[in-house]
C-alpha cells in the first residue's frame, strides 16, 4: 500500500485498485476507489463543498480528519470512520486473512459490477432509502433494491442511530443489505466506488446533507392548503363547477389538479380543445377564486404525437440496447423522452410553457417519473447521461429539473412540481415527491406513514400521498368512508395535504380512451363523512403559519416538517422504534389510526409535558399513554407553551 497527499486529499495505491479520501462537508468524508486507472471526477448530484482536511501517514495507517470525522485506512486496505473518536463504521472482509475488501467485477460496457461491505452491528438502527410500502420503519434487517419504480423511489442514503449518515454517490441500479451478518452497498455498474459518511445528529446530518446535495426552496403559501384532485376532470366546465362549489361551502381549496387523457395524444403536451376550449379563461376564473391549477405531464410519447418525429431524430428520446425503443405500452406502445440530454429539456419546456404555463397554469404534475418501463430492464435503456443500469436513478432528477429551469427563466420563484419519483438532490428543483399508485386499504396507510418517516430521513422534505389511496376505493362502502376519513387525518398532519384517487363508481361519458373513476370531492364520501373533511380542512387553514415556519425551516437548514420521533429526541432510544407517530414540526406529536374500526391506540411522549388537543388535557412525558379517538376525532399531542396550540 502506497500513501501519498495531494491537494489535501490523502491518496492511495495498492494492488489492482486506487482510491481518495477527501474532506467534503461538515464532519463529512469522502471515500472514491476504482480497480484502474483513476478517479473519476464524477459528482452526479452531489455538490462537495472545498475543504482542507488533516492528513497523517504512518508506515501501515493513514489518516483523514474533518471536524469530528475522522477515516483511518490501514495498509491491507480498511477503512473506519470514527466520529468524535467513536468508531461508528468498519469495512468487513470477505475473504480470510483480512482480504476481500472491495469487490469489482468488469462487465461489458466496460464498467464494474461493484461492492463495498461493512461490518454490521446489532444495536444500530437504518432509516432512509427513499419510499417504499414495505411495513418496516426501522431498515435493519432489509435487503433494499436500488431502483425506480411505481410507488418506490430509491434515494441512496441511510441515516443510522449510531449517529452517522451514508451517502452511496452512484446512480446506478444495485442493491442495498441492511442485514444482520454486514451492510453491504452494490452496484450493478459503476466506474468506481463512491460515498460520503457525514457525523452528527439527526438534525446535524439533515444539514450536512441539505449542504451537500441542495436545499430545497420555500414552499410558496398557495401550496400549504387543501389540494383537490382526482381521475379525472375531463372538460374544463367540471373544474369550474367544482370549484365553485367549494366556494359556496366556504371551502377553497388551494390547488386543483387535471390529471392525464386532457390531451390529444401522449407527447403533445397540450389541452384538447374540444373539451377545453379556452384553458386561460379556465385558469383566470380559478384563480379569481383563490385557487392554483395544475395540470398532469407524461413523459410518454406514441407516433402519433405532433412531436415524435422531431425528438426521434434529435435523440432526445430514450434509446434501448435491444429492441423498439418504445418501452412502455399504455394504449399503445410509447417511446419517452430522455431528460439527461439538455436539448429534450429545452424543447419539452418550450412546448409546456406554451401550452401549459402561458394559457395560466400555475404548476406541473409530472407523472410516471421513474421513468415507467415495462419489463424493469435498466440495463436496455440508454439515456445521454450513459446507460441506463448505470445513470438510470437520474432520470427524475433531470425531470424536474426540465421544469425549474424553464420556470427560473421566465421569472417565476414559486416552483413546485408534483413527482411520483425522486433522486438526491432533486428537492433544489421545487419537487413535492408523491408515494404513486397506493391502493385504498389500511394496511397502505399504515405502509404510508412508515414510508414517509424513512423519505424524510433523505434531504427530501416536500412529500405526501394520494389520501385515500389511489385504486380500489369503493365511495359508496363503509370501509372506504372510515379510511377516507383516517387517511385525511394524516393528510392534515403531511407537508402537503392532497385529495385524489381512482374510485369505482361510474365512468364519466366523454369519449376518452382511458375509463374515468369516480367523483372525489369532500361531498362524495357521505353527510356525516363531509362535516368531518371539511373542519379537517380548517383546521388545516389554521395550522398554516405553523405549517409555513416549518417548511422555511425545511427549506433554510434541511430539517422535515415530517420526522421520526427520534429527530427531535435523539437521546431517547425508544423513540427509534416508533414508526406509527411522528412529529409534525417541532412542537405536534401526531399518531394516526391505521386500523379497521380502531378507535384506541397507545402512544409514547417524551420527556416533558404534552396537552392532548381533543380536550386540552396534561400529560406528562417519558412514558406510553393510551389514547381513545372515535372517527370524527384524531390524537396529537402539543408541547405545554406552544403557540400552536391556539390553532387546535
Amino acid at each position: 500500500m502506497k500513501f501519498y497527499e495531494q491537494d489535501h486529499m490523502l491518496y492511495f495505491i495498492r494492488e489492482g485498485e486506487i482510491g481518495r479520501l477527501s474532506a467534503c462537508g461538515r464532519d463529512s468524508i469522502r471515500f472514491q476507489a476504482a480497480p484502474g486507472g483513476g478517479i473519476a471526477e464524477q459528482d452526479f448530484t452531489l455538490m462537495p463543498q472545498k475543504m482542507s482536511a488533516e492528513i497523517h501517514m504512518e508506515k501501515r495507517c493513514a489518516t483523514v480528519t474533518n471536524g469530528s470525522m475522522t477515516a483511518k485506512l490501514y495498509e491491507n486496505g480498511r477503512v473506519e470512520f470514527y466520529f468524535k473518536d467513536k468508531l461508528i463504521l468498519r469495512e468487513k472482509s470477505e475473504l480470510t486473512f483480512d482480504v476481500g475488501l472491495r469487490n469489482y467485477r468488469s462487465t461489458a460496457g466496460g464498467s464494474y459490477r461493484a461492492r463495498v461491505t461493512f461490518e454490521p452491528n446489532e444495536k444500530e438502527h437504518f432509516y432512509g432509502l427513499g419510499h417504499e410500502a414495505t411495513d418496516c420503519f426501522d431498515l435493519k434487517g432489509c435487503t433494499v433494491d436500488l431502483r425506480h419504480v411505481n410507488a418506490k423511489c430509491t434515494i441512496p442514503y441511510v441515516y443510522s442511530s449510531l449517529g452517522y449518515g451514508f451517502l452511496w454517490n452512484l446512480p446506478s441500479t444495485g442493491v442495498c443489505e441492511l442485514a444482520c451478518n454486514r451492510t453491504r452497498w452494490t452496484s450493478d455498474s459503476t466506474r468506481q466506488i463512491d460515498y460520503v459518511v457525514i457525523g452528527g445528529g439527526p438534525g446535524e446530518a439533515c444539514e450536512t446533507l441539505a449542504d451537500l446535495t441542495g436545499h430545497a426552496p420555500r414552499m410558496p403559501e398557495w401550496a400549504l392548503g387543501f389540494w383537490q384532485s382526482r381521475l379525472r376532470y375531463e372538460t374544463q366546465e367540471q373544474v369550474l363547477g367544482v370549484a365553485q362549489r367549494y366556494k359556496d361551502m366556504g371551502i377553497t381549496p388551494s390547488v386543483i389538479i387535471i390529471d392525464y387523457f386532457h390531451w390529444t395524444e401522449q407527447g403533445d403536451y397540450k389541452f384538447d380543445p374540444k373539451y377545453w376550449q379556452s384553458p386561460r379563461e379556465m385558469a383566470d376564473k380559478l384563480h379569481a377564486m383563490g385557487i392554483k391549477l395544475m395540470v398532469s405531464m407524461w413523459p410518454t410519447v406514441n407516433e402519433k404525437s405532433e412531436n415524435y418525429r422531431e425528438m426521434l431524430d434529435g435523440n432526445m428520446l430514450i434509446r434501448t440496447k435491444s429492441g423498439s425503443n418504445r418501452v412502455f405500452d399504455f394504449y399503445g406502445p410509447q417511446a419517452e423522452i430522455d431528460p439527461t440530454n439538455p436539448d429534450t429539456r429545452r424543447f419539452v419546456w418550450e412546448k409546456l410553457k406554451q401550452n401549459y404555463i402561458d394559457n395560466g397554469v400555475d404548476a406541473l404534475w409530472f407523472d410516471e417519473a421513474e421513468p415507467e418501463i415495462h419489463p424493469e430492464h435498466f440495463d436496455n435503456l440508454i439515456l445521454h447521461a450513459g446507460n441506463g443500469e448505470e445513470v438510470g436513478l437520474l432520470y427524475p432528477y433531470y425531470y424536474a429539473k426540465l421544469v425549474y429551469d424553464g420556470m427560473k427563466s421566465i421569472g417565476r420563484n414559486d416552483i413546485v412540481t408534483l413527482s411520483r419519483c425522486a433522486y438526491t438532490g432533486e428537492q433544489k428543483f421545487g419537487a413535492l415527491v408523491w408515494s404513486g399508485d397506493i391502493p385504498s386499504t389500511f394496511e397502505s396507510l399504515r405502509m404510508q406513514v412508515k414510508s414517509g418517516l424513512n423519505m424524510a430521513m433523505c434531504g427530501i422534505p416536500w412529500w405526501n400521498t394520494d389520501v385515500g389511496g389511489f385504486y380500489g376505493g369503493d365511495i359508496e362502502s363503509d370501509y372506504f368512508r372510515e379510511l377516507i376519513v383516517r387517511w385525511f387525518q394524516y393528510g392534515v398532519f403531511c407537508p402537503v395535504l392532497r385529495l385524489h384517487g381512482s374510485r369505482n363508481g361510474h365512468d364519466r361519458t366523454r369519449d376518452i380512451i382511458e375509463p374515468t373513476g369516480g367523483d372525489n370531492e369532500l361531498w362524495s364520501f357521505g353527510g356525516r363523512n363531509f362535516e368531518i373533511l371539511k373542519e379537517l380542512v380548517l383546521l388545516r387553514e389554521r395550522l398554516r403559519p405553523y405549517i409555513k415556519k416549518h417548511m422555511d425551516t425545511a427549506s433554510e437548514k434541511g430539517y422535515p416538517i415530517m420526522r421520526p420521533m427520534f429527530f427531535d429526541f435523539p437521546e431517547d432510544e425508544a423513540c427509534y422504534e416508533l414508526g406509527e407517530q411522528y412529529m409534525f414540526g417541532g412542537d405536534i406529536l401526531f399518531a394516526p389510526i391505521t386500523g379497521q374500526g380502531e378507535t384506541q391506540k397507545r402512544v409514547y411522549l417524551p420527556e416533558g409535558e404534552w396537552i392532548r388537543t381533543t380536550d386540552k388535557t396534561v400529560h406528562t412525558g417519558g412514558r406510553f399513554v393510551s389514547c381513545h379517538a372515535e372517527i370524527h376525532e384524531f390524537i396529537a399531542f402539543v408541547k405545554k407553551g406552544a403557540e400552536v396550540m391556539e390553532a387546535f
